[in-house]
């Protein structure tokens, strides 16, 4: 799961109703800042959050948005070859996948 602060928001309200928007965005703000959680920034797409912090890939579906995790390891020597090529400090690199999810695959078949 990779929800959007509207939809975590959404979740902390069932259980802290009086909870405000601006709480949760800070509360997400921290998180990320200490390396509990990831922040995605992903082209297309609203801000959201991922509870695993260690660094790895992501597919986003361009029909409906999901967001899921790539299986495949961190490209690390793709940053040390760069590395030793510019005259950047290299401190990390994001990379995304996209596709359709098996829901926008189907209906798009359906739609064909």
């Amino acid at each position: 799961m990779h929800p959007s602060a509207d939809e975590l928001y959404q979740l902390v309200r069932k259980r802290l109703p009086r909870i405000s928007l601006g709480t949760v965005y800070r509360n997400l703000e921290i998180l990320s800042e200490l390396g509990e959680i990831q922040k995605l920034e992903l082209s297309g797409s609203l801000k959201r959050y991922d509870g695993h912090p260690h660094r790895h890939y992501h597919i986003r579906c361009v029909g409906c948005d999901t967001v899921a995790d790539a299986p495949i390891a961190p490209l690390a020597q793709l940053e040390d070859e760069l590395y030793h090529t510019t005259v950047f400090e290299i401190i990390g690199h994001n990379l995304e996948f996209t596709g359709l999810c098996p829901a926008c695959s189907r209906e798009q078949e359906k739609a064909s």
